[in-house]
């Protein structure tokens, strides 16, 4: 199992092979308590085309740092830097945890937003949208509207209308924790064809150990609050991988314990701060 570290580098200075470079950011809410201190130095390099996976105990700031990255929060201080996404690309696309599909649309036209909104060509839309709608198995459900759709059909619209974007950076929120056990391993299998296609740099935030080591090539483990970095790991299966095949490995096995080793004080840490809240 390798620990891994980022090399310390003054700002302006980012590799090609490095699409995300964070040093020492620290993000502060004001409350009526006073400042909350939501994350606290974190520093970590996220090298380009890698499947970036972060857990933590819930509160530790994990989404938090997500909407940092997409630009929907500030941080406080530290320094962020992201390569620029090559011209006529987005930065980034975000799936969240909830369902985020508009209910006044079909399908076809939830994931063709982004790129009408960015006002593609309706043939270039049509061709990425209609390429993408058939990888994660909606070409039959076009004209359905999501409260016509199952929990797991609306996350595939999700996932075709971020990957039809084409955007340089995917950020994931949880996406499929709502999902039963069955529709979760479908969409893992669905979501790791697809990016074997792109190999687009994505960071995924998750509360399963087994998610974490099933797709990603590195994992983050946080600390309970304030979120700093406990650990970060490099996953030692080689790709493509099949994911029940995967977790049938005894080695699987046993790197899930070594990562659930570095998490379990911190959701223990984190329980005994809820259990202090509330008394």
């Amino acid at each position: 199992m390798t620990l891994l570290s980022p090399e310390r580098e003054a700002p302006g200075h980012l590799p090609a092979d490095v699409k995300i470079r964070l040093r020492g950011v620290n993000k502060v809410f004001e409350s009526r308590r006073g400042p909350f201190l939501a994350l606290d130095q974190i520093s970590l390099d996220i090298p380009t085309g890698c499947f970036f996976m972060i857990v933590g105990p819930s509160g530790c700031g994990k989404t938090t740092l997500l909407r940092i990255l997409a630009g929907l929060e500030t941080h406080t201080s530290g320094t962020i830097e992201i390569s620029p996404p090559p011209p006529g690309r987005p930065s980034n696309s975000m799936i969240f945890q909830g369902d985020s599909l508009f209910p006044w649309m079909n399908v076809y036209d939830n994931a063709a937003y982004g790129l009408a909104m960015r006002r593609m060509p309706k043939a270039e839309i049509k061709e990425r949208v209609g390429h993408y709608l058939n990888r994660t198995g909606l070409s039959r459900f076009t004209d359905l509207y999501p409260h016509q759709l199952s929990g797991g059909m609306r996350q595939r619209v999700s996932i075709a209308r971020a990957f039809a974007n084409d955007p340089d950076i995917l950020l994931m929120d949880e996406p499929f924790s709502a999902l039963d056990e069955q529709n979760k391993v479908l969409l893992q299998e669905e979501l790791l064809r697809i990016w074997e296609e792109t190999r687009k740099t994505v960071l995924f935030i998750t509360h399963s150990v087994d998610e974490a080591v099933t797709l990603g090539d590195r994992i983050m483990v946080m600390t309970a609050h304030p979120g700093r970095e406990k650990a970060t790991l490099e996953v030692p299966f080689e790709r493509p991988r099949q994911v029940l095949e995967l977790r049938a490995r005894p080695e699987y096995g046993e790197f899930v314990f070594n990562i659930w080793s570095y998490l379990r004080e911190e959701v223990q840490r984190a329980r005994a701060q809820d259990e202090g809240s509330a008394s």
